[in-house]
């Protein structure tokens, strides 16, 4: 009997598909008749047409319903994912972007019937310039990864124009991953650098490395071990001095809000990611925004169209004869940009405080774990620390077999196995948004799985068990996966 409670319970949890919930000749929707025959040459074109599936108004509903229940996200509990920012976000900002002379504003549209949207972007370039201390800003970068390779682009320009000929770019190997495939798309070869034993990188390394060949560095502030570059100022002279760029990759900004001047220490190019700093959801499956933030002697390379102000309205301009185009369908994604506003807007110097409790709350985490984890960098952090599972593999436990159990404590797992420096890495941002209570519980939770793997490791090895979807044998999925659900 509790076998068969059980096999009901497993396929009650378990939604199916479409196709398994209909039957042939259901249908959610009702058209009026048809007054064009079917002739041959409309099958001929049509064939037979995709393979969807029969079902109610009903079966749609509940399925899409049910899956929506099954989903975690960061409205149902914490999601300590590092070097991603997923944070909660405040609700009335989403209800700004929902406004109806926003979503029905459209793209084409004369400027003069888009006074209110160019205002928007107008002074969200004016509060970013404000925020980081650099000069110039353009919007239109997609997402994180679009603003590298327009950041690249702009000093492949740069390069181009004074006639010098670079063909590398420095990169740490404590940058963000999508760093070298930028470079790369724009015809750099990549140089990789090594951090100190601190977890930092050291201004002689880059010195020894830098020449007149190298076009620049793309560095990450705070890396991705979640420690704060603390030589930026000597590593941006070493670069400069051999007429480099500084790129920086500003996807961490959410540590250093209204604490850093981004452009004293040295930056020449900095993008930001709206959708991990500014309020949009990282994650969604998108739209997100990449803005490119420059100092004054790379503004004209920005792309184009530009916001200027021509008698007293906002215009858009392609005037800028050494820009490197249009990156982006019209002016980027607007609906990001409009949330970005109304969260700087409601925070106020208040942002400077979010830094601070991000950071305060990752340096909490680090030393409540330290003596259960190993803890490569026993260093103040920003953002978020890292640990890694030395002291699990006495046990056979690696940090894959603790994110899995930590599933079955009703938590998201951390980013494991990045970055990659650290071996076994258990990367936790655990973001200003969440309350010290909920944090502790997230500790006590961790806690719990390292008394497990010293006592009981078996449990690990089969986490999760409370789920809806068991521990999946990952070798047999890599090699024959299934594709159809």
């Amino acid at each position: 009997m509790n076998e068969g409670k059980k096999s009901i319970a497993e396929s009650i949890s378990r939604e199916p598909l479409l196709w398994d919930r209909g039957r042939v000749g259901r249908s959610g929707f009702s058209l009026p008749k048809r007054d064009v025959e079917d002739t041959p040459i409309n099958e001929a074109l049509l064939g037979q047409g995709p393979d969807f599936p029969d079902v109610s108004e009903v079966d749609v509903v509940r399925h899409f319903t049910k899956l929506s229940q099954l989903n975690f996200g960061v409205d149902t509990g914490m999601y300590p994912l590092g070097s991603c920012t997923m944070k909660y976000n405040p609700k009335i900002n989403e209800k700004q972007a929902k406004l109806e002379g926003f979503t029905g504003a459209h793209p084409l549209l004369p400027c003069e019937l888009s006074q209110g949207a160019l205002e928007v972007m107008a002074e969200l370039e004016e509060f970013l310039l404000e925020i980081t201390g650099m000069d110039a800003v353009t919007l239109q970068p997609a997402a994180g990864a679009h603003g590298e390779l327009t950041g690249m682009l702009i000093m492949h320009a740069y390069h181009k124009f004074h006639g010098s000929h670079r063909t590398k770019i420095i990169i740490p190997d404590t940058a963000h991953g999508t760093n070298p495939a930028s470079a790369a798309l724009c015809g750099f070869k990549t140089v990789p650098v090594t951090s100190g034993p601190d977890g930092i990188l050291g201004a002689d390394t880059v010195a020894e490395i830098m020449d007149e060949e190298t076009a620049g560095i793309m560095i990450t502030n705070p890396n991705t071990l979640g420690l704060f570059e603390e030589h930026i100022l000597k590593i941006a002279e070493a670069v400069h001095e051999k007429g480099g760029l500084v790129y920086g990759d500003g996807a961490n900004m959410n540590a250093i809000m209204g604490i850093a001047d981004v452009g004293a220490l040295g930056i020449d190019i900095l993008h930001l990611n709206l959708h991990k700093t500014f309020s949009t959801p990282h994650g969604g499956g998108g739209p997100g925004s990449g803005p490119v933030c420059v100092m004054k002697n790379l503004a004209s390379f920005l792309p184009v169209p530009r916001i200027i102000t021509h008698n007293g309205e906002f215009a858009l301009s392609e005037d800028f004869p050494l820009s490197i185009g249009r990156i982006h369908g019209f002016y980027g994604n607007f609906s990001v940009m409009v949330k970005a506003l109304s969260y700087i807007l409601s925070m106020g110097s208040d942002l400077k405080k979010a830094s601070q409790l991000a950071v305060l709350n990752a340096n909490y985490i680090k030393e409540k774990l330290k003596d259960v984890l190993h803890l490569p960098f026993d260093r103040p952090c920003m953002h978020e620390c890292v640990f890694t599972d030395r002291l699990q593999q006495k046990n056979k436990i690696s940090t894959l077999d603790m994110a899995k159990r930590l599933i079955d404590y009703g938590y998201h797992p951390p980013t494991i196995y990045f970055p990659l420096v650290v071996s076994g890495a258990i990367m936790i941002e655990p973001t200003e948004t969440e309350s010290k209570e909920e944090i502790d519980n997230f500790v006590e939770a961790f806690k719990a799985i390292a008394e497990e793997a010293a006592h009981s490791p078996d449990l690990l090895r089969q986490a999760p068990t409370a789920g809806r979807i068991s521990r999946l044998d990952e070798t047999e999925a890599a090699r024959h996966p299934c594709l159809t659900g």
